[in-house]
Formats: structure tokens, C-alpha cells, sequence
């Protein structure tokens, strides 16, 4: 569209996730309700396949989709009952396992669950390590004051309490001890719902998009009831989220020359 005065051109796009882009808008809603509508999401090759479109096309709209879920959720703090755990993404390798282990994403999981003891919401946040102003940092951000945090007995979760929180610590131990924990139980059902989900559609992910992965599988599970909804909900936030280039994709420092 171009103004009759300035003659200055824009687009019913211009300023949204979908800015500049070259696909018809019906390619971008049919891609979001795939995205949204598989528990277990589906892939940059499987979206070309059902698509029709090319791989490098499916992959922007993916990560850009993923993006926009991670932006919505971001801000939404956990409140009431909340399980946390720490966790790790990243293929078996030699060397130390588990905690302290290299080449692997550290992320907390947090589950928020009902008086029922149910799962109602569930935020997943990669740190850089579990250390205590890691931990306090993401306390702040993601959980609610007066909220009850049980964990592990890993002392940098006592950072919790910095957030106005009441902690209870657990300690378990290591291994089955710690899975088999009933106060643990959705966190532990969550973090291997989450991985069987990784290994079976993804196989690997790089470690600078686990944020947005993590962010798509969070945003499906907290509107698992309200799937007739979610389609044109996430249409509504891509339209106010701000466009993203390629190369701010791929977490380049700056665009190409």
C-alpha cells in the first residue's frame, strides 16, 4: 500500500513477526495450527513436508512462531504451589554426567499445581549455571511473592526466598531416590514428557535455540485445554510481536552487510 500524499509504502505486515514476508498469510496460519496442535510439536523438515514449502522457509517461520510463544510467556509468573527442579538438555557424551557436566544446557523446570495436586502451569528457563544469583534471578522473574517452592536439596533453590517465597527443602539424594520422590512427581513427569518429546521430533537442538524450544513445548502444555483457541490466540500475539530477521534468528551480533 502506498500513501496518495507522502507516497511513503507499507504492508498489512509491516511491524509484525510476519513482516516482509514471502509466503501467503493461509501458509503461515496452516503452519501455526501444526505448531500448536501436536503435544510433541513438529519439526522445521516435517513443516516443509506438510507445507510444501522450502526448508530454509520452514525454519524461519518455525523459529520465528517459537519465538513469538516465548515472548508471550516470558513475563507470567508461576504463583500458589510451585515444584522446581534443575535439568540438563544435550546428547550422552564421555566425561562427568549430570550436574557440572560440559557441552549441556542447564534450564529449571517449575511446576505450579492446583490444591488437587494437579499440574496447571509450567515455566522452563534456561541459566547459565545453578548458581545463587542465577537462581535468584529467575526466582524474581518467574515466581510470584507468596508463592510455596518445594525443591531438592540443592542449595543454590534456597535463592528463592529472595523472591518472597516460602521454600521447602526435600533432601533426596541422587538416581531413582530422587525420581521416585512423590513430591516430586510432576516435575520428574514433566522433564521426561519434555525430553521423550526432544528425542522423538527433534532429535538434537543447538544450544542457543534451547530457550525457544523450551518456550514452544511450555506455551502447548499451559493451553493443552483450550486447543480450539490456541490457533487464532497466537495469531493475535504474532501480529504484535516486532519482526525478526533472519540474522537475529540465528542470534547473529548484527545483520548482513
Amino acid at each position: 500500500m502506498q500513501c496518495n500524499k507522502c507516497h511513503k509504502q507499507t504492508s498489512i505486515t509491516a511491524g509484525t513477526i510476519f513482516s516482509a514476508t514471502k509466503l501467503p498469510l493461509k501458509t503461515w496460519f496452516l503452519g501455526i495450527y501444526f505448531v500448536t496442535q501436536d503435544k510433541k510439536g513438529v519439526s522445521s523438515l516435517e513443516l516443509m513436508r506438510k507445507l510444501g514449502i522450502s526448508y530454509k522457509a520452514a525454519w524461519r517461520m518455525k523459529h520465528k512462531l517459537m519465538q513469538v510463544m516465548q515472548e508471550r510467556d516470558e513475563n507470567k509468573p508461576l504463583f500458589g504451589f510451585v515444584e522446581i527442579d534443575d535439568a540438563y538438555l544435550g546428547g550422552v557424551r564421555s566425561g562427568k554426567r549430570g550436574r557440572g557436566a560440559e557441552n549441556k544446557t542447564p534450564f529449571v523446570a517449575a511446576v505450579q499445581t492446583t490444591d488437587q495436586s494437579q499440574p496447571e502451569a509450567i515455566k522452563l528457563s534456561v541459566v547459565q549455571s545453578f548458581s545463587t544469583e542465577e537462581i535468584k534471578a529467575w526466582a524474581e522473574k518467574a515466581l510470584s511473592p507468596g508463592s510455596t517452592v518445594i525443591s531438592d536439596g540443592l542449595p543454590c533453590f534456597n535463592a528463592v526466598s529472595s523472591a518472597q517465597c516460602e521454600h521447602d527443602r526435600i533432601v533426596c539424594g541422587g538416581g531413582k531416590a530422587s525420581v521416585e520422590e512423590p513430591e516430586f512427581y510432576w516435575v520428574n513427569t514433566l522433564l521426561g514428557n519434555l525430553k521423550s518429546a526432544i528425542r522423538g521430533t527433534y532429535h538434537s537442538i543447538k544450544p542457543k535455540y534451547v530457550q525457544r524450544y523450551l518456550a514452544e513445548f511450555e506455551y502447548r502444555f499451559n493451553r493443552r485445554f483450550n486447543l480450539r483457541t490456541i490457533l487464532p490466540r497466537l495469531s493475535y500475539v504474532a501480529l504484535r510481536t516486532p519482526p525478526m530477521p533472519e540474522w537475529m534468528l540465528r542470534g547473529l551480533r548484527k545483520g548482513p552487510n
